[in-house]
């Protein structure tokens, strides 16, 4: 195992959500909710814009912790709070989401508890985000 400590961050990376990672995600999720496409809908039932969706949100810090440990099933346990909603600007760049991975505990069994913070403009969109993952093997010269 990698030489881990608490406190480390060990992934740290900028998504950017558009309109059309929305219109992609609702066609492979089923999720085609007009609060995720039409801004008259959205702000018709008191929304400031179209919203991503929440689970994409969450995929997309998930994805930090996948590339960072190698291995999709190195994710044993996941779990976030929504805690505030990501406005998708109509335009061509979208909204930057950042997501970064701190160690939170080093485990006996080889498992790394980490905390994700997950932000849009310095504000939490996700909080209470947790994972437990089996860390990247290293070469180590063996």
């Amino acid at each position: 195992m990698a030489d881990l400590a608490v406190g480390q961050v060990v992934a740290d990376r900028e998504y950017r959500i558009t309109r059309e990672n929305l219109v992609r995600y609702a066609g492979a999720s089923g999720d085609f909710n007009p609060i995720h496409w039409n801004d008259r809908v959205a702000r018709a039932v008191g929304l400031p814009g179209v919203l991503a969706h929440g689970m994409l949100t969450m995929a997309l810090a998930g994805r930090l912790l996948t590339d960072w440990a190698g291995d999709p099933g190195a994710v044993v346990e996941y779990s976030v709070r929504f805690s505030r909603p990501v406005v998708v600007p109509d335009d061509d760049h979208g909204v930057a989401v950042q997501v970064s991975a701190t160690v939170t505990e080093v485990r006996d069994d080889g498992l790394v508890a980490v905390d994700l913070a997950v932000k849009v403009d310095d504000q939490k969109v996700l909080t209470q985000a947790r994972a437990l993952a089996r860390p990247p093997k290293t070469d180590g010269g063996s």
